[in-house]
């Protein structure tokens, strides 16, 4: 990882020779059409920018004046916001459009926005002409250390989360950390408990450092007007936020390294499998309450609480790491409560968890902060799952107030 005139570069290298670089600074939006004109083919003319309203009056002006500046023509599509457009029936049309925009074989599709916004386009990108290039401007915490880098694209369907989807890796990622500063508090929140994630799972110091700037974020926090989140960004540590989400991108681009379309013939400590640390319980959570009720990362914050407790109860995880862990979901921020959801509705809903194998779910547990292990569900009594559900919901890991 290099840094250049406050920007930080981390390189995603896959097999074959293939590769992208991950951009990551405050203001790196400006260098957006730079970024997409060296990662994009001689002969590219046009790109496709797909957004939501929001981040198009936020950040729009910005990024399509700097892909012009690069010598592309640029047309726009607005989708609607939040996991419920995550749809089939939003990916056609946004494959309707890029056909009515004559996006040819050597241009490409921008993703600006936040996860959903980069799984719908993405998928589009890899469904039109059967297969254009992608660039992911991520403007959400959570999509700037986890979704954008990858390359998984999918949308949700009746019968569960990301059921439908296809490996697209981007050419190139453009990651302005400035964009964060509009951030509403709980797609903050949702963020760092993908970050805390990233670290139980696979990385203990990365989680420790995390875990250190939230708890320094709290302190600075609690001299704040009541109702602030618990993680608010100023100029003071720009630096340390970017350096700490380099720190995630890379932990992440090596793990695709690794397993890039997550083998099933692994169960390893670095497979891609850990990475879905958190998200059995989390997508049953977000199914059951019609994706509406959680952000994705909320969701994730319980489900980690609740892998943990599996792990302790298995004799897996030393009591005191879960506590360390119930902790640092709690620095991210306040998660809304769960307490009223019924354990056993969302152990059915675990069914239809897309990571399933033989009809059995693989659960990643926790042997050690930063050290997975992936379980099957056939060793994982049912009464055990349904207790640790029940200890997550009625007790959210929430800060002090």
């Amino acid at each position: 990882m290099t840094e250049e005139a406050k920007t930080l570069s981390v390189p995603v290298r896959l097999g074959g020779g293939r590769g992208y670089r991950v951009e990551i600074g405050a203001g790196a939006l400006a260098r957006l059409g730079e970024a997409a004109r060296k990662s994009l083919p001689k002969e590219a003319r046009k790109v496709a920018l797909v957004s939501n309203e929001r981040v198009l009056k936020l950040y729009g002006e910005r990024a399509v004046s700097s892909l012009k500046g690069a010598g592309l023509e640029v047309s726009h599509y607005s989708m609607g916001e939040g996991e419920r457009f995550k749809t089939l029936r939003t990916a056609e049309r946004v494959l309707e459009f890029l056909s009515e925009s004559g996006l040819e074989r050597s241009d490409a599709v921008v993703a600006l926005g936040g996860g959903v916004v980069g799984d719908v386009a993405g998928f589009a990108a890899a469904l039109h002409l059967r297969g254009v290039a992608f660039v992911q401007a991520p403007t959400t915490l959570l999509a700037q250390i986890d979704s954008s880098v990858g390359g998984k694209t999918g949308v949700n369907t009746r019968a569960g989360k990301n059921l439908v989807g296809a490996f697209h890796q981007p050419a190139a990622v453009v990651v302005d950390t400035a964009t964060l500063k509009t951030l509403p508090r709980r797609e903050l929140t949702a963020g760092w408990c993908e970050a805390v994630k990233q670290g139980a799972a696979g990385d203990l110091r990365l989680f420790e450092r995390t875990k250190r700037f939230l708890k320094e974020e709290s302190r600075r926090g609690s001299n704040r007007a009541a109702g602030a989140n618990v993680v608010e960004l100023d100029g003071g540590r720009d630096g340390e936020l970017a350096r700490i989400i380099a720190a995630q991108c890379a932990f992440k681009a090596r793990i695709v390294a690794g397993d890039e379309r997550e083998s099933l013939k692994r169960d390893d400590a670095r497979s891609r499998k850990i990475l879905n640390f958190g998200h059995t319980v989390g997508h049953a959570l977000e199914a059951v309450t019609s994706y509406r009720r959680f952000r994705h990362g909320e969701a994730v914050g319980y489900g980690c609480v609740a892998a943990g407790e599996i792990s302790k109860r298995l004799g897996l995880l030393d009591g005191s790491e879960l506590e360390s862990l119930r902790e640092a979901v709690a620095l991210a921020g306040r998660l809304p409560s769960a307490a009223d959801l019924d354990a056993e509705l969302v152990g059915r809903a675990l069914r239809k968890d897309k990571k399933a194998v033989g009809g059995s779910v693989r659960w990643v547990l926790l042997e050690s902060l930063g050290r997975a292990r992936v379980v099957d569900g056939r060793e994982v009594p049912e009464r055990v799952v349904l207790a640790a559900i029940r200890a997550a919901l009625a007790a959210p890991p929430n800060p002090p107030k």
